[in-house]
């Protein structure tokens, strides 16, 4: 196994490079297909010494990367920054909202906007600045795009919570692109954008007042504490009151906050939030929280909004981790943060119904964007959608080292944005079966059963062109270069 599996890490990137060269003559109008190897475990080794070039700067390569030409090719789009596209507008509008809202002292904005923060980050920035487990299981290499062992794309803007704060900085928006290997549909893409706040309060930075819940978006008959600009002063025995204390924790608090400050600062953040969607899709919204968990926040919470009859949930937010707080330099303050996907907001904001749309350049999507004012109504009208071509693949997984996302991101890297949606629609375990008597004859056929035992998965493929229809024979040989990718760089045995 080994062996071979060192074969097809010297065989993978002719491979591939022939392969889509192959493929991209025979049909010039399908430009999806990229010049490297897919990502999957094996594609993205290089030879010792070899580097990969981005954004200017060059990455060693190792064992840990697992980069696509098609995921690199996104880097630097900036979707999020290019005036009038809907990703722009929706960051927009929560710029105006935060600007006007949140004024400082002298008038100026409170919270500062970073749009344009390199997306290549360290593993510590990734990880580890936000209090993620060294075993936890959103570090898989299946699961996120490695430049090598200490690079990476980012996964969430969140990797920039603990260099912003340690810079001294206590309420900031950071928006961009982040990147995750995940499945294949309409509302998933490797690369997406995110909008991420933070606010930090000190004990003289908000004041408060108690009040009982009568707020629609909140439970009845329970007692709150509102922030608006100086704490615990402006209340009685407001001084006494305290941020910090040593105790234990609980489904409700930190150890080491108080549960007046706790109210406050969860108060304050889902006001906040209910004010931003409010302001983004109107007064007459039904709200809903729901308690989660993350590793860099407690308590957490997802807010979820009801659009047409459907819970959809649009942001996670909570407390921030007062260790997080502390190893940035902000012990005396005490914070909460936020993070919702643009993709997410826009999609149902403007009814967008495919997620590969935000990367399309066709002027038909795009003009309806162009708009004078950023809080003009726009509901997306419809291209015309061309008719789907689907196309089934079932192969024997191999006996180790595969998982589903290097099969999702090898179809991503071969079939590009022409694949709408894979489905895994079967998986078949080969039965184990003993037919002998004489105890030697089991022991022997247990053992070869244990080394030719198969699962097989089947995937359904659907391809779709956005902007033309494909035909069958098109799609059957971007659909055999699929075929013959994963038999060359997963190690499956094909079953077609």
């Amino acid at each position: 196994m080994v062996c071979s599996a060192l074969r097809r890490v010297a065989h993978m990137h002719v491979y591939l490079v022939r392969k889509a060269s192959s493929v991209s003559k025979g049909h010039h109008h399908h430009q999806a297909l990229g010049s490297r190897p897919a990502a999957s475990e094996f594609a993205a080794r290089r030879a010792p010494g070899s580097v990969v070039e981005l954004l200017g700067k060059s990455y060693p390569q190792d064992n840990y990367s697992n980069l696509s030409q098609k995921v690199l090719s996104r880097v630097g789009r900036n979707l999020h920054n290019q005036q009038h596209h809907p990703l722009w507008l929706i960051k927009e509008r929560v710029k105006e909202h935060f600007y006007k809202q949140y004024v400082g002292r002298f008038g100026t904005p409170m919270f500062s906007v970073y749009d344009d923060l390199s997306p290549v980050v360290t593993t510590w920035q990734n990880f580890d600045s936000l209090l993620i487990p060294p075993d936890h299981p959103s570090r898989k290499k299946g699961d996120n795009y490695y430049l090598n062992g200490n690079h990476m794309l980012r996964a969430h803007t969140s990797a920039h919570q603990w260099d912003l704060l340690h810079a001294g900085l206590d309420a900031f928006l950071v928006v961009g692109d982040v990147y995750r290997r995940d499945q294949i549909d309409f509302q998933h893409y490797p690369v997406f954008h995110q909008l991420e706040g933070v606010r930090l309060f000190s004990k003289h930075e908000v004041c408060v007042r108690k009040i009982h819940g009568n707020d629609k978006h909140q439970d009845q008959n329970t007692d709150y504490l509102v922030g608006e600009e100086k704490l615990f002063a402006g209340i009685k025995d407001g001084e006494s009151l305290q941020l910090f204390e040593q105790s234990s924790r609980s489904a409700y608090k930190q150890e080491t906050h108080t549960m007046e400050a706790t109210k406050l600062i969860e108060f304050d953040l889902k006001q906040t939030l209910i004010r931003l969607v409010t302001h983004i899709f109107g007064d007459e919204l039904d709200i809903r929280w729901v308690d989660c968990y993350f590793p860099f926040t407690h308590p957490s919470y997802e807010m979820e909004i009801n659009f047409h009859g459907e819970w959809l949930e649009v942001l996670g937010c909570g407390v921030m981790e007062q260790q997080l707080v502390n190893s940035a330099g902000a012990q005396d303050r005490i914070g909460w943060a936020f993070g919702l996907g643009l993709e997410r907001l826009a999609m149902i904001l403007y009814d967008i119904p495919d997620i590969r749309l935000f990367w399309s350049e066709d002027e038909r999507f795009l003009k309806q964007f162009r708009v004078s004012d950023i809080n003009q109504k726009v509901k997306f009208q419809p291209l015309s959608k061309y008719p789907a071509v689907i196309n089934d693949i079932s192969f024997w997984l191999p006996s180790e080292n595969y998982t589903e996302n290097d099969f999702y991101d090898l179809v991503r890297t071969v079939g590009g944005d022409l694949v709408e949606k894979v489905d895994l629609i079967d998986k078949f375990e080969h039965p184990k079966t003993f037919h002998l008597s004489k105890p030697q004859d089991v022991a022997a056929s247990f053992l070869d059963d244990v080394r030719t035992h198969k699962t097989s998965h089947c995937y359904r493929i659907t391809y779709r062109h956005m902007e033309r229809t494909l035909s069958q024979r098109e799609v059957g040989h971007i659909h055999q270069a699929v075929q013959e990718a994963a038999v060359q760089l997963l190690g499956v045995e094909g079953r077609f």
